[in-house]
């Protein structure tokens, strides 16, 4: 009996220990360079903890690296350079990059023009062969596109093989004098582009041709609020539920997916009695377990708004929780599902707050992590 308990005692106590180990992660973030900030950062982060390591463990000097995209493998890293009049590098440029699958190593494949000013977001196809190019494009002329670009098997980008101009709605004749493509993603063969300008997200059918990759579906535009300024649009892991962030009213929309088309089903405010030039819908995320959606809402509230999500893709508002900085650009969850990185871009610092898996809601602060003008954040799994 004593040595079963023995044993057992031992047992136990290695358990505690494997649980007691910290698991790190590498943590890719972009910025924004025209302050001090150098360009892409490789940082060392402890999903235990919820600490990020002081030290970068690999800095690439690039211009305005502001939205990061990797395949499926992380063998491949694709950024969008977010230059354009009145920058250092006046010309939109899209970056590919290897990682090294043993060490995380980031080094350059190539580099190409987006066709645009302020490329701002970049996303896959489905079968990994095109790169969706969101040229914003600040001012009017030429204004905002779609840019698809042809992606080889070893990561290697092509010229741009087509692109689409969309007419602006004006509504805001500040911040609707033209097109303004924010960001673009594909769903069970569809690619759907939210244009802040035209207060439309534009629908493409996949054709899988060499030369000519998207074509308008029909109906080929999900028409918005006027003045709603969309700006990124999210799919759930069924493909059958949506939602959108909607800038300028600081506002989230709920959909559901039919055949292509998306129909509202809700509009939520991100904050209550907020007049509206204090806010700023951004980025949305997902909880690992599909239970949970984070936004982001920026402008003077500066707030990660909480929602409970349905069978159904509804929303119900579980918390309002303060980033503790300015304007969080974009925020992502560590891969154990704990920890909420925040990058908030004009106070300069990411801020990891920790996370209740069980009520989806953001508890104490972990820590302020300086770094000038971050933008993205994408997590690569254990090295190999």
């Amino acid at each position: 009996m004593l040595r079963v308990l023995m044993s057992l005692t031992l047992a136990g106590a290695a358990l505690g220990s494997s649980l007691a180990q910290a698991t790190t992660y590498d943590l890719l973030v972009g910025s924004y360079t025209q302050g001090s900030s150098e360009g892409l950062y490789r940082l060392s982060f402890d999903s235990q903890s919820g600490q990020l390591a002081s030290a970068p463990v690999q800095v690439i000097k690039a211009d305005n690296p502001s939205w990061l995209v990797l395949n499926k493998a992380q063998s491949q890293l694709f950024v969008v350079n977010e230059n354009g009049p009145g920058q250092k590098d006046t010309v939109g440029r899209v970056s590919s990059y290897r990682i090294d699958p043993a060490t995380h190593e980031v080094a350059l494949i190539n580099q190409v023009q987006s066709k645009g000013d302020e490329p701002t977001h970049a996303s896959l196809s489905a079968d990994e062969k095109w790169l969706f190019v969101s040229n914003y494009a600040v001012h009017p002329d030429p204004g905002g596109s779609l840019a698809v670009l042809p992606v080889a098997a070893d990561g290697t980008l092509g010229e741009v093989a087509q692109q689409f101009h969309n007419a602006p709605s004006k509504v805001n004749p500040e911040r609707q004098a033209s097109g303004h493509v924010h960001s673009t993603v594909s769903n069970h063969g569809f690619v759907y582009s939210s244009d802040l300008g035209a207060d439309k997200v534009f629908v493409y059918r996949a054709q899988g041709k060499a030369t000519a990759p998207l074509s308008p579906a029909n109906p080929a535009a999900v028409a918005l609020p006027p003045g709603s300024g969309p700006r990124h649009l999210l799919f759930d892991a069924s493909g059958e539920h949506a939602w959108l962030t909607l800038e300028m009213p600081a506002q989230v929309a709920s959909f559901k997916w039919q055949a292509g088309n998306l129909v509202r089903t809700q509009l939520h405010d991100l904050a209550t009695e907020q007049k509206p030039a204090t806010g700023a819908g951004g980025g949305l995320h997902l909880s690992p377990d599909g239970k949970f959606l984070y936004v982001a809402n920026r402008g003077t509230v500066n707030e990660l708004v909480v929602y409970a999500v349905d069978h159904e893709g509804g929303l119900k508002q579980v918390q309002r929780r303060s980033v503790e900085g300015d304007h969080p650009r974009e925020f992502t969850l560590d891969p154990s599902g704990r920890f909420v990185l925040i990058a908030n871009q004009k106070s300069n610092e990411i801020v990891v707050v920790e996370r209740d898996a069980a009520s989806g809601m953001l508890q104490r602060t972990v820590q302020h992590y300086p770094l000038d003008s971050p933008s993205d954040l994408k997590f690569l799994q254990p090295a190999h």
